[in-house]
């Protein structure tokens, strides 16, 4: 099989799977599923570079793998603000659960002294 054709079909397999952005637990094994995705476009594409691959824009095969490349970016942008997101809370539950377990922590006082401004 041409290697534009292989390229063609793991990019329209990638975009495929990240129509779906999925929550929580499952979200490991998806990830584990694009980074082997992304892999595998990676070798292919390594090997188009190796046999000197020029973008033609007036291939329609070149113009599809453009349109392709620009969903599976644009996607894989929406699931690392995600990502980021579920980061940015659980960070935010960890200092509030903090902060519920000892309320007093970022109080100081000078325990034991007494400061009387009279003269």
């Amino acid at each position: 099989m041409d290697t534009i054709q292989q390229l063609l079909q793991i990019s329209a397999k990638l975009l495929k799977h990240l129509t779906k952005l999925p929550k929580g637990e499952e979200r490991s094994k998806f990830i584990d599923e694009i980074n082997t995705l992304l892999d595998e476009r990676g070798v292919i594409i390594e090997r188009l570079r190796q046999e000197g691959f020029q973008m033609d824009p007036t291939n329609k095969l070149h113009t599809t793998l453009a349109e392709l490349d620009n969903g599976i970016r644009t996607r894989l942008d929406e699931m690392m603000k995600l990502v980021k997101q579920d980061m940015k809370d659980l960070q935010q539950s960890k200092k509030h659960e903090k902060q519920y377990i000892n309320p007093y922590a970022s109080v100081q006082v000078m325990d034991g002294m007494y400061y009387d401004k009279k003269k």
